[in-house]
């Protein structure tokens, strides 16, 4: 199976630069959308095959998740358990042999303005997927908004302590996989630089590739072995995010 994450930055505007062909280029059996910023029913496209799910924020234009899957869940689950549930970062399909969570983790801000609410939502999301890790496999995808590693960005010395690569978020990264997951890019390329998933709009830091990795795939440790891919797309465009996948034998 192969599955997708992309933090669009705006549905409706990546409708016009090509989505629907990158989409079908991809081919995946479920993709995943963070940083939807829309309501519901104001995306003009429904893929034939797909089923449909959005989680959008109560505040218009911000956040919001989506997941185009082939397969009908036998369950859909939006937000934490009633927890952080107003900025629609998060959908669950629950399937027979696992469960798929997408998710785009709060961004601290700058100055670390939101860094307390980030905290505890990263303890509520590491608790509710150890929960979930009870039952079956999972595997966890999204802006998570964290570059782990310095090896995870283009100028870590310059960034350190900066939101996406301060010391509280990283930790809370190191918790995350110490609780029973893997990242699955750095499972097939632990020591590879230069391959980032995020660039500002600003300077050009695309054109120069001064980039984050904070898109991931993460997934159970005992799913490792069924990985038969991680990549980063970096060739495609269309929001100041590439998309990242999987491919998994389950």
């Amino acid at each position: 199976m192969k599955f997708v994450s992309w933090n669009v930055n705006g549905f409706r505007a990546v409708l016009k630069k090509g989505f629907p062909e990158i989409f079908e280029e991809m081919d995946a059996d479920f993709f995943c959308l963070q940083e939807t910023k829309m309501q519901l029913g104001q995306a003009d496209w429904a893929p034939e095959g797909y089923w449909e799910y959005y989680n959008c924020a109560e505040k218009k234009g911000y956040s919001g998740t989506a997941i185009f899957a082939r397969r009908e869940p036998v369950n859909v689950f939006f937000g934490l358990n009633g927890e952080h549930d107003d900025e629609g970062r998060v959908i669950t399909l629950e399937y027979p042999e696992f469960y798929l969570v997408c998710c785009y983790v709060p961004n601290a801000q700058d100055g670390l303005k939101r860094i307390d609410y980030r905290m505890e939502f990263e303890d509520a999301m590491r608790e509710y997927l150890s929960g979930l890790d009870k039952v079956k496999p999972v595997i966890y995808c999204g802006d998570l908004n964290v570059a782990h590693e310095e090896i995870d960005l283009k100028n870590p010395k310059t960034n350190r302590g900066s939101a996406g690569f301060s010391d509280e978020e990283r930790g809370k990264m190191t918790e995350l996989l110490g609780a029973g997951f893997t990242d699955t890019f750095r499972h097939f390329y632990p020591e590879e630089e230069g391959i980032y998933s995020w660039w500002s709009y600003r300077f050009k830091a695309r054109e120069k590739n001064a980039g984050w990795r904070i898109d991931y795939f993460l997934v159970s440790d005992r799913l490792t072995d069924r990985l038969e891919s991680a990549r980063i797309h970096t060739d495609i465009y269309g929001s100041d995010h590439c998309p990242v996948s999987i491919e998994l034998n389950i």
